[in-house]
């Protein structure tokens, strides 16, 4: 039997995926992707007009698409995806797309500016984080000014926590996000708006405990299929921690549908299931 959510969902990790945002990423994408990720999604790319009616299909209002920036330039197998051709989505389609800012460390105060810019010029609502391709964990000094200037402009910072990939085989990764990482940052900064995205695995029960123990501390729900989620997790979505998790794809990671549908099948109870399809994005983000 097909179901549709009670409420127009909200994506708050979404990839954009159009010809030319895959322009900018280099060659290891198709066999991570495609390969060790199982993606369903065309490499060859989605136009945004086929990314809403898969969202559309899927009850999905609103995605907030991430610019990565993943490693530094120029090291193997690293890239940064422009901010304006996340602008230029967000202004074809306002409501519909909002922007997250990747971040790289090394950038410095160049990478602060920009950030603010993002924000104040550019329709971005949010900061994006990859730890891993940085080999930097997440309290690293590095950081920390642009800790400072989400604080400053008001808006969260979505990170990864959990075991990283090898994605590029030229570039193994450690995973340096454990979440019990957060804690220190929350209490250097108890006002940041911090979501730990892709649910912490295999850490999960660290991660509900720095979103238990911190009031501005979040978990993204993305990039792993609902069916597989660790029981603790569904039972914190469900009871004490329905105001902590925001529900996300990391599409292409995951299909929109496939992903909806899974959610609906855990028979989360009406209260909790709005909570975490919409309205705790809509709290945490700021959002009408």
């Amino acid at each position: 039997m097909t179901r549709t959510p009670p409420v127009p969902a909200i994506d708050i990790v979404s990839g954009i995926w159009t010809e030319e945002a895959i322009s900018h990423r280099p060659g290891w994408q198709d066999q991570f992707f495609a390969g060790k990720m199982k993606s369903k999604t065309s490499m060859k790319g989605v136009s945004l007009e086929d990314q809403l009616a898969q969202m559309a299909e899927a009850g999905v209002e609103r995605a907030f698409l991430f610019a990565p920036k993943a490693g530094r330039k120029g090291l193997p197998g690293s890239f940064h995806l422009p901010y304006e051709l996340i602008a230029r989505a967000i202004e074809k389609y306002p409501g519909r797309f909002y922007g997250m800012a990747g971040l790289d460390p090394y950038e410095g105060m160049n990478g602060v500016r920009a950030l603010e810019d993002a924000v104040k010029n550019m329709g971005f609502i949010g900061a994006h984080l990859y730890p891993h391709w940085f080999d930097l964990p997440p309290d690293h000094a590095k950081y920390y000014p642009f800790y400072a200037k989400c604080c400053e402009l008001g808006v969260p910072i979505q990170m990864q926590v959990g075991q990283s990939m090898v994605y590029a085989k030229e570039q193994p990764m450690r995973s340096v996000g454990r979440p019990i990482l957060l804690d220190g940052i929350a209490c250097d900064f108890p006002e940041l708006k911090l979501i730990g995205i892709h649910v912490g695995i295999p850490w999960t029960d660290e991660m509900i405990a720095m979103a238990w123990k911190h009031e501005n501390v979040f978990i993204g729900s993305d990039a792993h299929s609902p069916k597989y989620w660790p029981q603790s997790f569904v039972n914190y979505i469900n009871s004490y921690g329905q105001d902590k998790v925001l529900f996300g794809t990391d599409f292409p990671v995951l299909g929109f549908k496939r992903t909806m549908d899974e959610v609906l099948a855990l028979e989360l109870r009406p209260d909790p299931l709005r909570k975490f399809l919409r309205d705790n994005a809509l709290r945490v983000y700021g959002l009408k």
